[in-house]
């Protein structure tokens, strides 16, 4: 009986180990080349900047629709041909714009949904100068390319997730917060089956002003606020994989910068959905022609973007979704 249990314990064992090296196989699809090479063409001048409306903002939809039919990922329901098209305005003017939605189904819970999330949108040029965009958010968009990437490598291989993947590039956060305000109260799938939302604005370089000058870390933000379980998922997940310091020092209510409020989550959390929000800080060139690909930390962003594809992993694949406070 004993023998017999150890040698159950023992498969078990082998199991999770083998569990483990394929997630990070797929995990390990997400590389810092890549992420530069995808960088480098959408925050470059052609993209002009990306403001919301421009024809630089449309080259920016255009980019990442023909990426996810290079990926064979489909447009999310609802969408025409993967844009979110919607009118907003802005300073007395009306701007036709657009969020660009993709999504892998789930394989046993399809009517449940994880949105991963970032802004497609910049400032555009002024004074004849332009702002690329580079961190803000070129690094949360092309992350968000990798990860779909290596989720579609992995179901592709029969491992789907369980859950359904909503890979969601939002417009206008620049101008308000305007495109993921659009998105929940539009939303091409129900925010009550909507699991959560992982949020990413700007992964690719380092806050100066940390005392603490090891580039190992990354800010976290809502993590706790709607899910203790949410939280806790994502600290187990890193202490597994990534072993980034995780920063809470911006989740804080009463944090004088109140960067909870200032990103895309933000409109997700108001629907009691929970989010995480993941940062790097500001910096010298934060909405300034200085943000440009050059200066990104490559194998950094690749390490924030892996941790941000085991903490969706962990969320898509589990048995029972997460739960509120």
């Amino acid at each position: 009986m004993i023998r017999l249990f150890l040698i159950l314990l023992l498969s078990f064992s082998i199991s999770l180990k083998g569990q483990d090296s394929l997630i990070t196989n797929f995990a390990n699809t997400i590389t810092d080349k890549e992420l530069q090479e995808h960088l480098y063409v959408y925050a470059s001048d052609y993209f002009g900047g990306r403001e919301t409306g421009t024809k630089g903002q449309k080259i920016a939809v255009d980019f990442l629709r023909d990426y996810y039919i290079s990926q064979n990922i489909p447009p999310a329901a609802g969408s025409e041909h993967y844009f979110q098209k919607m009118t907003l305005k802005l300073k007395g003017n009306t701007v036709d714009t657009e969020n660009v939605a993709a999504i892998i189904e789930g394989s046993e819970f399809p009517n449940e949904y994880i949105v991963l999330s970032a802004h497609l949108d910049h400032i555009g040029t002024h004074n004849g100068q332009i702002n690329n965009g580079a961190d803000d958010d070129g690094s949360g968009t092309v992350a968000i390319m990798e990860i779909a990437e290596a989720f579609k490598q992995a179901s592709l291989q029969g491992h789907p997730p369980k859950r359904s993947i909503v890979f969601l590039h939002v417009s206008g956060e620049e101008k308000g917060l305007l495109g993921s305000k659009y998105y929940v109260e539009n939303p091409l799938y129900p925010l009550a089956q909507t699991v959560a939302n992982l949020n990413i604005d700007m992964i690719g370089r380092l806050d100066p002003k940390r005392e603490d000058k090891d580039p190992n870390y990354i800010y976290l933000i809502g993590s706790d606020k709607l899910s203790q379980e949410l939280h806790d998922i994502s600290e187990a997940t890193n202490k597994k994989y990534t072993k980034l310091k995780l920063d809470y020092t911006f989740n804080t209510d009463d944090d004088p910068n109140r960067f909870y409020y200032r990103s895309d989550h933000y409109n997700f959390a108001k629907n009691n959905i929970p989010v995480i929000f993941y940062f790097n800080g500001t910096h010298e060139d934060y909405h300034q022609p200085g943000d440009t690909p050059d200066k990104i930390n490559y194998p950094l962003l690749k390490k924030r973007t892996q941790l941000i594809f085991y903490t969706l992993w962990e969320l898509a694949f589990r048995e029972e979704r997460i739960k509120l406070n």
